[in-house]
């Protein structure tokens, strides 16, 4: 299968890395230091699962070096989804898979408005994966999952499908089991999502959380978990985004909450989030596609969201100041 990462940074180079590993044709779309490691040195993964090395890989800055392709693995930050959609334009012809696994749930409706909705596959992915350093990806954590299935609306967020476009009605496709099948062979969990909306946002409620809540502390999931006040403030921005998904039309199940605070205690006490990380380096947040959605569809729907609110609020601050817009005046 001819594939292309698009961003591949920790979570793009880990699942790119297994699948030129088991001898897909993958190129691996990169920019910076990072890209020059690729060029140069090859990539290397240091895997709880068992390390590997590709001495040569393909990689590129310019998706058009690697002309049409079976699948795009969509792995951009999800500020950088549109511009990342118009670069790889090159790289879709009429049997092309679009498979995000971003974070939040608004993504698949901006590629669908370029590529049209049959031709994007709505995800989401459990792991932990980040850049040591140029050309070397760390994945610590036991899970290296990814869920997905085919754009089904109705959604808050998903346009309507045209007649003929694909597979649709929430079964799952061929060409998702065929992507599954690639996926297993190359050592990665596919799971195919018969209801790929309550997936998403099954996971969205989790990261707002997470992701918001070690940012802005600071400190590893363990921690936040393990400290009553925090945990409860976990508690309550899950809860938070429960009720905008109910009210939005996504079917989340009565025991979510309890599951996603069993699947925290669960992961190992030094798990930062790629949020935290992105602080931590004062690097650009995806702040608006996390707590800042939750935040502005709260009040479109007129419930109130005070935790993601502070969450959004402290973040923006941190992103503003990372990016360079809080100087000082001259």
């Amino acid at each position: 299968m001819r594939i292309l990462i698009m961003g591949a940074g920790g979570v793009g180079g880990y699942f790119g890395g297994r699948l030129a590993a088991a001898g897909e044709e993958v190129t691996f779309v990169a920019r910076g230091a990072h890209l020059a490691a690729l060029r140069h040195l090859g990539l290397r993964v240091q895997s709880r699962y068992g390390d590997f090395a590709l001495p040569q890989v393909q990689a590129t800055d310019d998706p058009s070096d690697a002309g049409l392709v079976d699948l795009v693995l969509f792995c951009v930050k999800s500020y950088d989804t549109e511009t990342a959609a118009d670069l790889i334009r090159p790289n879709v012809g009429p049997d092309t898979a679009v498979l995000t696994i971003q974070n939040g749930v608004d993504n698949p409706e901006k590629l669908a408005t370029r590529f049209g909705a049959h031709r994007v596959l709505p995800g989401t992915t459990y792991i932990e994966a980040y850049v040591v350093e140029p050309g070397v990806v760390a994945q610590p954590s036991r899970l290296t999952r990814i869920i997905f299935g085919e754009m089904t609306p109705p959604t808050p967020f998903s346009p309507p499908l045209r007649a003929g476009e694909g597979d649709s009605g929430g079964e799952v496709s061929g060409r998702c089991r065929r992507i599954r099948e690639t996926l297993a062979n190359a050592g990665i969990e596919g799971i195919l999502s018969e209801d790929i909306w309550a997936d998403l946002w099954r996971k969205y409620v989790l990261v707002c959380a997470f992701n918001g809540l070690t940012a802005v502390a600071r400190q590893p999931i363990g921690a936040v978990v393990r400290c009553g006040p925090t945990r409860q403030l976990y508690l309550d921005a899950m809860e938070e985004v429960v009720r905008v998904g109910r009210a939005s039309g996504v079917r989340l199940a009565d025991d979510l909450l309890q599951r996603a605070i069993e699947y925290t205690d669960g992961l190992h006490f030094d798990f930062r989030s790629s949020t935290q990380r992105d602080v931590e380096g004062g690097k650009r947040l995806e702040v608006e596609a996390l707590n800042g959605t939750v935040v502005r569809l709260g009040r479109e729907l007129d419930i109130p969201t005070p935790v993601n609110a502070f969450l959004y609020a402290i973040l923006k601050l941190i992103d503003e100041g990372n990016r360079g817009h809080l100087n000082p005046p001259t």
